[in-house]
């Protein structure tokens, strides 16, 4: 199951990549977000995303309904991240503050996929220097591959050393609504400016 697992999470990335795993579903024209999205996602909207139980940075148990109060934009990466992450997380950090200045509240929130290096306080620390607002997330092996499977995301801990290690993982941000779910991702070459404007389309749209 674990290898099924990660060959369907490679090809869903690749496909993606491709621009390929885009199709118009005849049915969708009742969709409310038609406008703001690029294209249709083959299987819906609500095939990725769902619960998840995880820890924030005080080390307490906190579900999705616990931190998706408002929209939210979700990373799934790690604090050791030495280059992808960082450079990912300040453009959605950047998007955050755009939106703001546009009178719009959205939440970052990023889900660490590194569970033997990212402590509650770790992630906490990283998530706040990015952006104040930030929330940081960690847990069990088990909590972040069930979270991971949600949102159809994919990692892999590379061999190598046991306390520098790298972790290869898929790079997508995704716009999660309270009461609707996941309704978008965005691509790393999205702009904060791109990203901002797709985000406050889906808002005013609710």
């Amino acid at each position: 199951m674990t290898r099924l697992y990660a060959l369907l999470a490679a090809l869903f990335i690749a496909a993606l990549a491709g621009g390929t795993w885009f199709l118009t579903r005849p049915g969708d024209s009742d969709d409310k977000f038609a406008q703001c999205r690029s294209s249709q996602i083959a299987g819906g909207a609500g095939a990725i995303g769902g619960p998840f139980e995880l820890l924030n940075a005080k080390g307490e148990t906190v579900t999705d309904k616990d931190v998706i109060t408002e929209p939210s934009l979700l990373y799934f990466g790690y604090t050791f991240c030495p280059d992808v992450c960082p450079l990912d997380v300040s453009r959605n950090a950047e998007a955050i503050d755009v939106l703001a200045e546009r009178g719009y509240s959205v939440t970052p929130v990023f889900i660490s996929i590194d569970p033997e290096r990212d402590t509650p306080e770790v992630v906490g620390d990283f998530a706040y220097n990015m952006h104040e607002k930030m929330i940081g997330l960690t847990g069990s092996p088990e909590q972040i591959k069930a979270a991971s499977q949600a949102y159809k995301t994919y990692y892999k801990k590379q061999d190598g050393d046991e306390e520098y290690y790298l972790v290869d993982h898929s790079t997508f941000a995704y716009l999660v609504l309270p009461e609707e779910g996941f309704v978008e991702f965005f691509r790393r070459d999205d702009t904060p400016e791109q990203v901002a404007d797709k985000i406050g389309c889906f808002i005013d749209n609710m």
